[in-house]
């Protein structure tokens, strides 16, 4: 064998004196393989520096062992550590994870969809439910497993793990209002694109309907997810005629930026404006102060997800979607209403 060429199967088979056969069990099934010749081929493998041909094996066999999940965006932490969990738990199932990221663009999700299962892609994590008629067709003609995650509604016949967005905004809204605030903020995502967004959204229209409050009172900003946005969005709120008594942010990254701003002009936080975020990430917690928001279980979700996922792929799971509980985590950004 040549330097410039790439090491095969058969290259290490003869400088380690065995068969293909072997060589192919200590890649895939080492423990078939006794210690002293399992040791020989590993040693081999890295000193010629072989690796699998993975395409190969994936045309006998009609699988790749990848899963391909889009998320909306890498800018912050909303996703990492559900997606992390999810990687880790997909590595011991033996299989690779391939990311892409959409920009929250419906039309971009749908290309990476369609790229990565060009390349093979088993099955496929998405982020919520919603996505055209077309690009759902597409997988469904292909027979691909698809989960979608960080949502719940049992009324929806596509598979998911995750919580109810609504509800849990819900949950946080109801607190708010039991500590007397009525004007009432909220800093957004775009719903339009958004199916969290707009459940949360719909989330805190509910919790006044029952108090016998009308949703049009809120005073709502749409805008992308990030500090600065918050930032923003924060004081566009703090300039408003009446302005409002708390600021309930789609999530914490904006909630964040929205604290950033109150400091930077001057807004005593909780002492003239209470704020609250959604996903407790770690940013929440480091806060200062510390952030009232919703605790989502990312870890969970990201874990039980690659097993779902993997449970799809080998036949083992028809179709059962999985709720997981949200928390509030009451903190020190949320006061009662403060007096006038």
């Amino acid at each position: 064998m040549t330097n410039d060429l790439v090491p095969t199967l058969e290259d290490v088979a003869r400088a380690a004196k065995v068969s293909t056969a072997t060589v192919s069990r200590c890649m895939n099934a080492p423990e078939k393989v006794n210690v002293e010749t399992r040791s020989r081929v590993l040693s081999v493998v890295q000193q010629l520096g072989y690796s699998p041909n993975f395409g190969a094996r994936a045309l006998a066999v009609k699988r790749t062992n990848t899963i391909g999940a889009i998320i909306p965006t890498m800018d912050n932490a909303i996703f990492a550590r559900g997606i992390q969990a999810f990687q880790e738990t997909l590595r011991e199932h033996g299989m690779t994870l391939l990311i892409a990221s959409s920009s929250y663009r419906e039309d971009l999700e749908a290309e990476q969809i369609r790229t990565l299962t060009a390349r093979g892609a088993d099955g496929f994590l998405l982020i919520g439910y919603q996505r055209s008629d077309d690009i759902n067709q597409f997988l469904d003609n292909r027979g691909i497993p698809v989960l979608s995650a960080w949502v719940y509604d049992a009324g929806n016949p596509r598979l998911s793990i995750g919580f109810d967005n609504k509800k849990a905004m819900k949950d946080l809204a109801r607190e708010v209002l039991n500590a007397g605030h009525t004007r009432i903020g909220v800093i957004s995502a775009e719903q339009t694109s958004n199916d969290r967004a707009r459940d949360r959204y719909l989330g805190i229209q509910e919790a006044l309907l029952e108090v016998g409050l009308s949703p049009e009172t809120l005073q709502l900003i749409e805008t992308p997810y990030g500090i600065e946005s918050g930032a923003v969005a924060f004081r566009k709120l703090m300039c408003l005629p009446e302005r409002p008594t708390v600021v309930m942010c789609g999530n914490d990254v904006l909630a964040v930026g929205a604290l950033r701003e109150a400091k930077k002009i001057g807004i005593n936080v909780p002492g003239d404006v209470s704020i609250t975020g959604f996903d407790d990430i770690e940013l929440a917690s480091i806060a200062d102060p510390a952030l009232t928001t919703v605790h989502v279980p990312h870890t969970e979700m990201g874990r039980q997800a690659a097993n779902m996922l993997v449970g799809m792929l080998n036949g083992d799971i028809q179709g059962q979607s999985i709720e997981l509980s949200t928390s509030l985590c009451l903190r020190e950004t949320l006061d009662k209403v403060p007096k006038d």
